[in-house]
């Protein structure tokens, strides 16, 4: 799909009264936007219930391999407006009395930590991190994906797919599911088994049984 056209369709996506489940139908069909265009509503956080539905409706399946995965297969990073792209629009979005420059790279602000509760005021101690890695959505379904899906997947400002998080998390997290990896603020679990459910949802991935289980657990905590 065209970029345009693509950020036409968020719009008109995002002022609707289309449910989570209405979105996770069109995105599954191809239809999904690309990017969230300057000014537009993220999807609604859903429910703890509501995640607990979404959970049994996902597929479960042996993980697949990293067989032929590169980064390079998830284009990111894309440009929301002619200055800014998808890291740094959630730099902003995440932060708070940011300060940016005339390329909108972020020059000042405070940034909370979701994964451990750390406060950070240079952006350089902030990484920007896909809730679903890359590497995990390949291994379980992306592998077939086209590389504009993808592209869609890597820069989805929509649904709770990206955010700034403690540099070093990002890097031990990599492209662990919950079974391997769990965010050290434990207050955090139920948020974070609540937006991978969401993703993987929304984008039509498996999950493993041990996955599954790590989910559910997590989801006690809400």
């Amino acid at each position: 799909m065209p970029r345009t056209r693509a950020l036409v369709l968020l719009a008109v996506l995002a002022g609707s009264s289309l449910t989570g489940c209405k979105l996770a139908d069109e995105l599954a069909s191809g239809a999904g936007p690309v990017t969230q265009a300057p000014g537009t509503v993220a999807a609604p956080p859903i429910s703890p219930d509501q995640a607990r539905t979404e959970l049994a409706a996902l597929k479960v399946a042996v993980r697949g391999t990293m067989d032929g995965y590169s980064r390079d297969e998830f284009p990111h990073w894309d440009k929301v407006d002619a200055n800014c792209d998808v890291r740094e629009q959630v730099l902003k979005r995440d932060g708070k009395d940011v300060k940016t420059d005339a390329q909108c790279a972020a020059k000042s602000g405070t940034w909370v930590s979701p994964y451990d509760g750390e406060t950070w005021h240079k952006a350089s101690d902030v990484d920007i991190d896909h809730v679903v890695p890359l590497g995990q959505a390949w291994v379980s379904g992306a592998k077939s994906w086209t590389r504009e899906r993808r592209e869609q997947f890597a820069n989805d400002l929509v649904r709770p797919q990206l955010k700034a998080v403690t540099d070093n998390l990002n890097v031990q997290k990599s492209d662990k599911a919950p079974d391997a990896w769990k965010p050290p603020l434990v207050s955090y679990w139920c948020a974070y088994a609540t937006d991978w459910i969401v993703v993987k949802r929304n984008y039509g991935l498996t999950i493993t049984v041990p996955e599954q289980k790590a989910l559910e657990s997590m989801l006690q905590r809400c």
